[in-house]
Order: C-alpha cells, then sequence, then structure tokens
C-alpha cells in the first residue's frame, strides 16, 4: 500500500515555570522532570505549530489556522483557512509570514482534489493565496526509488519550513524528497531520501512477511526544519513495516539541490545522517544552540498504532555533538503525549506540541515537573 494510502487512511481515523532548552548537561538532570500545560485549549485535531514573537500560530482539523498569545493562549485572530479535512502543516517566517501546506486528500489512486497539495500563503482578511501546486510538480519529478504500490509521481506534502529568504522547504512523504518553493511558485528539488533495509518486527500478522524479514522500507519525508546553525534537516517517518528505531534525521547542506540521503552511504555528499534511532517522527523544530524538538507520533511506530497498539507519542530534545553529528537526546514529558503531530521551539527556547493529531486536543507548553 502506497504512503499516500497509508496517511489517508490514518487521517481518516479520526506546573510553573518554563522548560528552556539548557546545556545537555542541565537537559540530563532526573531531578525534577517535565510534563505539558496545555496553553490553547478546545481544538480539533490540533496539528501545526509556530512561534512569532511572544505569540503561537497553531493549525486545527478543518484546515484554519490561528494566532494567539503564548503568555494565556487568547486567540488574537484567524490567519486564514485552507481545503482539506486534515490540519496543515504551518511555519512563520521571520517576518511574521505564515505558510500553510495542504496534504494529499481524496483517495488513494484517484487524482487530487483541487487544493490539496498546495502551499499557501495566508494573509489576514484576505482568501489564502496559492503559491505552488506541489501534486502538479511531481508529476514530472517521481520517485526513483518507489518501493510501493502508488505511482512513483504520488504526491503527499507533509512538513514545511519558511526561510528567511522568502523561499519555502517542503518535504513531500509520498515523493521521499525534499523542494524548495519560490514566491513565484518556482519549485526545484533539494534533496532525495532513498529507502532503507530494515528488519520485520513481529506483530505485523499473518499477511506481513516473517518476523526478521530484511526489506527495503521508504523513507517518507514528513518533516523538515532549519537548525540555528542555518542547516537545513529532514526526518523520516519511515515506510511499511514501519520497523521501530529506523527513522533518520538528515542534515542537508543550504543551497543544496539535487542532493542524495542514502542510508548506505550516511555520511557522504551534501545531505548526511545527522541521528538516528528515531520511530515515526512526524515533526521537527530548530531551536536555540543547534538543539532539535523531535517528535514521534507512536513510540510503538505508526503501523502497531493502526493494529491496535498504543497510541502513546513522544517528544524529544535532541542536542548536538560532534563532527556535525546528533549527541545526547532527552524525552520531555514522557507518557503525557498521546499522537502528537507538530513542535515548535520559541526564540527564547519554550518547546510546545500539539496533540492528538485526531479529535480533541491542545496546544501546550512543556514545564518542569515540580
Amino acid at each position: 500500500m502506497g504512503v499516500r494510502t497509508r496517511i489517508a487512511a490514518v487521517a481518516a481515523l479520526a506546573l510553573a515555570g518554563s522548560v528552556l532548552v539548557a546545556a545537555p548537561a542541565d537537559a540530563g538532570s532526573k531531578k525534577y522532570g517535565t510534563t505539558v500545560k496545555p496553553v490553547v485549549s478546545g481544538l480539533v485535531s490540533p496539528r501545526g505549530v509556530a512561534t512569532f514573537g511572544g505569540k503561537i500560530i497553531y493549525s486545527v482539523g478543518d484546515g484554519s489556522v490561528y494566532e494567539a498569545w503564548a503568555h494565556n493562549g487568547k486567540v488574537i485572530r484567524k490567519l486564514g483557512q485552507v481545503p482539506g479535512g486534515f490540519a496543515p502543516a504551518i511555519d512563520t517566517n521571520k517576518w511574521g509570514v505564515t505558510y500553510a501546506l495542504t496534504g494529499a486528500g481524496g483517495e488513494p489512486g484517484q487524482p487530487l482534489p483541487p487544493g490539496s497539495a498546495t502551499l499557501y500563503k495566508l494573509r489576514p482578511g484576505k482568501a489564502p493565496l496559492a503559491i505552488a501546486d506541489i501534486g502538479k510538480y511531481q508529476l514530472k519529478d517521481p520517485d526513483p526509488d518507489n518501493q510501493q504500490d502508488g505511482p512513483p509521481t504520488e504526491s503527499n506534502p507533509f512538513g514545511v519550513a519558511a526561510l528567511k529568504d522568502g523561499t519555502v522547504l517542503v518535504a513531500d512523504a509520498a515523493g521521499n524528497d525534499l523542494l524548495r518553493v519560490w514566491p513565484n511558485g518556482h519549485i526545484k528539488t533539494v534533496a532525495r531520501l532513498k529507502p532503507r533495509t530494515v528488519k520485520v518486527p513481529s506483530g505485523l500478522g499473518p499477511e506481513a512477511p516473517p518476523a526478521g524479514t530484511k526489506m527495503l522500507a521508504e523513507a517518507v519525508a514528513t518533516s523538515v526544519t532549519v537548525g540555528s546553525d542555518g542547516y537545513w534537516y529532514v526526518g523520516e517517518l519511515r515506510g511499511f513495516p514501519a520497523t521501530p528505531g529506523t527513522s533518520q534525521i538528515w542534515r542537508i547542506k543550504p543551497g543544496s539541490y539535487n542532493a542524495v540521503c542514502d542510508p548506505a552511504k550516511p555520511y557522504k555528499g551534501k545531505c548526511t545522517r545527522y541521528a538516528d534511532g528515531y520511530t515515526s517522527i512526524v515533526d521537527l523544530a530548530g531551536g536555540p544552540k543547534r538543539t532539535l524538538a523531535v517528535v514521534e507520533l507512536a513510540k510503538v511506530s505508526w503501523f502497531q498504532w493502526e493494529l491496535g497498539g498504543s497510541a502513546v507519542g513522544s517528544l524529544y530534545l535532541q542536542y548536538p555533538g560532534k563532527w556535525h553529528k546528533a549527541g545526547y537526546k532527552k524525552e520531555l514529558a514522557p507518557g503525557k503525549l498521546i499522537l502528537p503531530g507538530g513542535t515548535a521551539i520559541s526564540s527564547r527556547g519554550k518547546v510546545y506540541v500539539s496533540s492528538p493529531l485526531f479529535g480533541p486536543g491542545a496546544v501546550y507548553q512543556v514545564v518542569a515537573k515540580r
């Protein structure tokens, strides 16, 4: 089953003190631990999260995007509403301009519905402006390593990062690639993520290959962010069989085009492996001192959750190591997040996360547990 099929199926299912991004030594302290407190409550299927100044920008399941005060969650205004029945990915650039990215939508194997797989610029008080049709671009930019039943021209844009020069990065979960979009709609392929050989985990049922079988699994590029070092980071979900611990984070040199992120040669070229050992990554956020916030949809993997497994997800702070590789990582608010969908780190290091991706939820701030 293709990536668009899987994600469409999933989408159809329908306390005082802030935690700041600290030095790795502080992050490793287990004296207090962390939990979450709601900042904006009463949301339906919250997903995208971004910050600008003292504000939080977030998206919900009907395609609406709102701006609220971070200190009290009071809504300031609605920034816009884009098509689709799934909350869009969003990001806000350094100038305060917010972009929303719609996914595939519709029935797998059928033409994309109008307004889906599209990057929008939000204009308060006006209709969202369609910047680029990602699905149309991918029809001429097929995935050379397609492993699934769907065509190699499938598109399901899932992650977005707004750059300070006015261009926007888009991670396509079906195309397994990273794109760069200009304000005039021009698109170029930044990098392609190649599949990885994994072992089939146990517990997938009689229709799956036997446990331990080696097979190629697609990268499924779900997320992108810009680190404080200026490099572009891309996170993977991992396609079927969604083996836990096989989702990677790639580090891409800014300005790259047609780079290759290859798990067989992870440290060569303009795209190199930054971190490994994650499970079902759905969002990334860059923070101060080269930290990254990393959201895992489900600890057991997205596929095990689909089969009835635990819906408990994860939020990590990933700290840098040496030689452009990841170092220490710290789980925040363990056991407190159900199917988290998005994350953001403010300029002051405050960490936010949305949960759950489906159903009643909120945007939370990570705080110290007293």
